[in-house]
C-alpha cells in the first residue's frame, strides 16, 4: 500500500513539475492580440506592437506572438544595453510564391505583416534607442520565424533591417513586395530586402530558408554571416557583400532573373557551395520586366572580394548552360560544379 501512495506522489510530482514548467514557457510568449494588434489587413498596429515588444523587453526577453492574419504596421525592437534574446513568430510557414514565368496572385494566409509606408524604417527594424550596447550596436538577439514580410511594388522602405541588432537567427521567412516576382516593377530606392547585423566580432546572422523579391538588394550581407536554403529573385543584386572583416559562408543559393546575382561593395571574404542561377530566355521578359534580364552573375568591379564559388547556370526555356558572367572580381575562384579550377573562370570575364 506504501509502495502506491508512493508511486502516486510521485506522478503527481512528476506533474506538477510539468505544468510549472508550461506555465513557465507560457509567460515568456507574448501575443500580440492581448496588446490590441488585429490581423484584419486594415488596423495600423505599430503601437500595438511596440507595447507589446516593451513587455518582452521588461520581461528580460521572450517571445512575440503573432497569430495567422495580416498585420499592418511596423515592428521597431527598440535598442537596448542588454544582451537580450527577442522572438517574433509568426502562427504559420509562409507559402513561397516566385518563379520564372506566368503571373499568381499573393494569398492572404498564414501570418502577414505589411506596412505600405513611401519612407522611414524597415517592417521589421532594430532601433538602438532608447539605449545601446556599445558604439551604434544594440544588445538584442533577434529570432525571427514564420512571417510573411511585405511591402509594395518598388518599395521606398527595407523589409527587415538588423543593422543595429548584435545577433539574429531567421528561419522560414518570405520578404516580398506583394506582386509576383515576374511582374514586379525594377526597384530604384535602393532599398533591401533584409540587412544583416554588421556588429563587426560581436555579431552572428544565421539564415536558414529565408527568400527574398523584389528589391533593389536581396539581402545585404555584412559580418558573420552563416546562409543555406536561400531564394532570391527579381532584385537588381541578389546578394550584396558589404564591407566586413570576417568570412561570411553560403550553403546553397538559388537566384532568378536578377540584375546582378552577386553584388561585392565592400571588402569581404566568402564562400558559396551551390550558387542555382536562372536567366530569363527567349521571349520571357517584356516591357516591363526586361531590367530582369541578367547583365553580370559576379559585379565586382572594384574587385573587393575574396571568395570561392561554384556555380550551375541555367538559361530559361533551354536548360544547363556553360555561362558565366563576371565583371572584375579578380580574386573571385567560380568553377561550374562538376569542373575544376581554370584560369578562364578564376579571372574576369565570361
Amino acid at each position: 500500500m506504501k509502495g502506491k501512495i508512493t508511486m502516486k506522489r510521485m506522478i503527481l510530482c512528476g506533474l506538477m513539475m510539468v505544468a510549472v514548467a508550461v506555465t513557465q514557457v507560457e509567460a515568456k510568449t507574448f501575443d500580440v492580440t492581448d496588446y490590441g494588434a488585429k490581423g484584419d489587413d486594415k488596423t495600423d498596429n505599430t503601437a500595438a506592437f511596440s507595447a507589446c515588444l516593451k513587455a518582452v523587453i521588461e520581461a528580460g526577453g521572450g517571445r512575440m506572438y503573432l497569430p495567422d492574419g495580416v498585420y499592418r504596421g511596423r515592428i521597431i525592437i527598440p535598442g537596448t544595453k542588454k544582451w537580450i534574446t527577442v522572438e517574433i513568430v509568426g502562427e504559420s510557414e509562409p507559402t513561397p510564391v516566385w518563379g520564372t514565368i506566368g503571373a499568381f496572385p499573393f494569398q492572404k494566409n498564414g501570418t502577414i505583416l505589411k506596412c505600405l509606408d513611401k519612407s522611414g524604417p524597415a517592417v521589421i527594424y532594430a532601433d538602438n534607442k532608447p539605449e545601446k550596447l556599445y558604439m551604434i550596436f544594440s544588445g538584442v538577439y533577434v529570432v525571427i520565424r514564420n512571417l510573411d514580410v511585405r511591402t509594395y511594388d518598388n518599395p521606398g522602405i527595407s523589409g527587415i533591417d538588423l543593422l543595429n541588432a548584435a545577433q539574429c537567427k531567421i528561419e522560414n521567412v518570405f520578404i516580398n513586395t506583394d506582386i509576383y516576382s515576374v511582374q514586379a516593377s525594377k526597384p530604384t530606392h535602393g532599398t533591401s530586402g533584409l540587412i544583416t547585423p554588421a556588429n563587426n566580432n560581436g555579431a552572428l546572422t544565421i539564415l536558414n530558408n529565408v527568400m527574398v523579391t523584389g528589391y533593389h538588394t536581396g539581402i545585404l550581407v555584412n559580418e558573420h554571416t552563416n546562409g543555406d536554403n536561400i531564394n532570391l529573385g527579381s532584385n537588381i543584386n541578389s546578394l550584396e557583400f558589404a564591407t566586413a572583416n570576417h568570412a561570411s559562408r553560403f550553403g546553397r543559393v538559388c537566384s532568378q532573373r536578377s540584375t546582378h546575382h552577386v553584388t561585392v561593395s565592400g571588402r569581404h571574404g566568402f564562400s558559396i557551395e551551390q550558387l542555382n542561377t536562372e536567366m530569363p530566355g527567349k521571349g520571357q521578359t517584356n516591357a516591363g520586366n526586361a531590367w530582369q534580364t541578367l547583365v553580370s552573375d559576379i559585379n565586382d568591379p572594384k574587385n573587393l572580394g575574396i571568395g570561392d564559388i561554384n556555380y550551375w547556370v541555367v538559361l530559361g526555356g533551354k536548360g544547363a548552360v556553360d555561362q558565366f558572367i563576371k565583371n572584375g572580381g579578380a580574386r573571385i575562384q567560380a568553377r561550374r560544379i562538376g569542373s575544376g579550377l581554370t584560369r578562364k573562370n578564376i579571372g574576369a570575364g565570361k
